[in-house]
This record gives structure tokens, C-alpha cells and sequence, in this order.
């Protein structure tokens, strides 16, 4: 049951997010390719947050998370869960700021993601798979007395997400659809937001892995799904999907499809082979989609948020830069 006071956050929140984190990411390109418009028969628009410094979009949200702690005058180092890529953009974030991130992971997390957040500064603190894991280790650094800030389930966070699809629209006004993957459901939410303050209606949907398909099972029900075991490449989108993000998503979005893993890793040969674009499961996982419902998008103008790169290379070794 959710609250009927909730504190949602809405296009104004989005708009306003866009204006406190434009001197803190990068605005990314949005790329077309013939090749990939050919394969998936319609004309695709890329929005290319994987090449934010973090490799991935989350560097948005944590932007604005930090951005909002320090206006508020909270000057705590900050600590969170995560599968690596909102950790990574959290301890970017916070370094910027002159704070410590810590960040629980699960110790099958990406060994890649792991490395990333330490990169950039993170504390990492290592606990079993499983959402309860992750919550109850960031609960306790919450107790130590660290200011937490949720990978996806916070208004802040959904509003500095949504900047992504913000920056699509404006860059390509004449989008029919918006395909953004789904996991915790931050990005979601947050792009449905800005498609509200557009001019034309926008269909939103989101794309999930079908071994991580709660919010699909949430959708369909019309009641959020608690729990799920995961089960998919697409280790970014394992994640629970968020009671903030699911009040929004459930109002705001045309459909939830689903693909699977080798669709998925279908979807990651496309990119590489058709716009030369390594990208990781969980951001294949739109094109995945889209080349499953090709009666859905058949000749129509369809944005993509590409949200991340960090990719493990041991088991994609065909993602790999060629030597020269």
C-alpha cells in the first residue's frame, strides 16, 4: 500500500534537476545509424549515456542527489547499495563534492564495477547477492552514521535520471516512442516525467530482462511486487523495482517487454556489428525489445537511452578493442 502523501517528484522537478546538474556531466550525443535502423525496421534515436565519465547514466541522478544535499546544507559522507554502476557515479559524485562515498555490492557484482567504484574513491563493503543483503549492509552504515542515498528509489534520484530523456527531446523533437531499460526503475520514472512536459504525445515504455521481469509482474498485477530472484545477464536491471518509481511508472507508461538473455546478447552483437557501440546487458536490453516487437515500432521514430558500457570483458572477450 502506498502512502497517498508520498513525495513524488514530477516534470518541474526534472527541468529543475537539468539546470543544477548541466556543469556536472556530460551533455551526451545522440547517434543514428542506418545499419541499426535497417536491422530493427524502424528509425532508432541513441541517447549515448554510456559515455558519461562513469560509464554509465546513473551519473545523473548521484549528481543530483549530492547537488541537493549540499544546497540543503547536509555535509555527511554519504553511503549506498548498488550493483556498481550508481556506486561508481555516487563516489564521482561525492569526491567532487569533498565527501566519502561507501557502498555495498554484492560479491557477484562485475569485477569491473567493483574496480570502478574504488576508482573513483569509493569505500566498498561486500555482502551476499540478494536485495535484503544490500539493504540491511546499507542500514547499518546508515547507523555509523553515513547520509544514505538510494540507487533508485528517491525523488532526487528519479529527477536526475529523467535529465536523460530531457536532453533526447530536445535534441530530437519528433520521437514517437522511448524505449528505456528497467530495473530499479529510476530511469523509467524519470524519463516518463519528461515526456509529460513534451508538446506530442510520447510512448514510454520499459525494457526488462524476462528473468528479472518484476515490474513487468507489478505491471500487470497493478500492485508492486516485493520480491523477486533474479536471473539474467543483465546484472544492472536485478534490482527490485522502487515504490516511488512503480506509483509513477504504473501511470505514466504505455508497457513493460521483456527480452531474454540471448535476445539480449543478440541485441550486444547488433550495437557492436551495425554502430559500432560496445554496450553492456543492461543497456542492450532496449534494443532487445525493440527487435522482439517489430510490429510495435515498424516504421516509427523510436528514442533509446544506451545506459551503460562497463562491461565484463572475461565473459564478452568478442566486446574487446582490437589491437591494431
Amino acid at each position: 500500500m502506498m502512502s497517498a502523501d508520498m513525495n513524488l517528484p514530477d516534470f518541474r522537478d526534472v527541468r529543475e534537476a537539468a539546470s543544477r546538474i548541466e556543469h556536472l556531466i556530460e551533455r551526451t550525443p545522440v547517434l543514428s545509424f542506418s545499419a541499426l535502423d535497417h536491422a530493427l525496421g524502424c528509425s532508432v534515436f541513441l541517447k549515448c549515456d554510456h559515455l558519461q565519465p562513469t560509464g554509465a547514466f546513473k551519473l545523473r541522478g548521484a549528481s543530483n542527489a549530492i547537488a541537493v544535499l549540499r544546497e540543503r546544507g547536509i555535509v555527511d559522507d554519504v553511503a549506498t547499495h548498488s550493483s556498481g554502476n550508481h556506486g561508481a557515479a555516487l563516489a564521482w559524485a561525492a569526491r567532487a563534492d569533498g565527501r566519502r562515498a561507501f557502498v555495498v555490492m554484492p560479491r557477484n557484482s562485475v569485477p569491473a564495477k567493483i574496480d570502478k567504484v574504488r576508482e573513483f574513491g569509493g569505500e566498498v563493503v561486500l555482502c551476499e547477492p540478494g536485495q535484503l543483503p544490500r539493504e540491511q549492509g546499507l542500514n547499518e552504515l546508515v547507523a555509523s552514521g553515513q547520509h544514505p542515498v538510494p540507487p533508485y528509489d528517491h525523488e532526487d534520484i528519479i529527477a536526475g535520471q529523467g535529465t536523460a530523456a530531457l536532453e533526447l527531446f530536445q535534441e530530437s523533437p519528433l520521437l514517437d516512442d522511448l524505449v528505456v531499460p528497467l530495473g530499479g526503475g529510476g530511469l523509467l520514472a524519470g524519463c516518463a516525467l519528461a515526456a509529460t512536459g513534451q508538446d506530442r504525445p510520447i510512448r514510454v515504455y520499459g525494457a526488462e530482462p524476462a528473468g528479472a521481469a518484476d515490474a513487468a509482474a507489478s505491471f500487470e498485477r497493478g500492485e508492486r511486487v516485493e520480491s523477486w530472484k533474479p536471473d539474467t545477464i543483465a546484472d544492472g536491471l536485478r534490482a527490485v523495482i522502487g515504490i516511488k518509481n512503480f506509483a509513477i511508472i504504473k501511470n505514466q507508461v504505455e508497457g513493460i517487454l521483456l527480452a531474454d538473455d540471448e535476445a539480449i546478447e543478440g541485441a550486444m552483437r547488433l550495437a557492436l556489428d551495425q554502430a559500432g557501440l560496445r554496450i553492456e546487458p543492461s543497456a542492450a536490453v532496449a534494443l532487445a525489445v525493440i527487435w522482439n516487437n517489430p510490429e510495435r515500432f515498424a516504421g516509427r521514430k523510436v528514442g533509446v537511452i544506451l545506459t551503460g558500457a562497463n562491461i565484463d570483458l572475461e565473459r564478452y572477450p568478442w566486446l574487446a578493442p582490437q589491437k591494431p
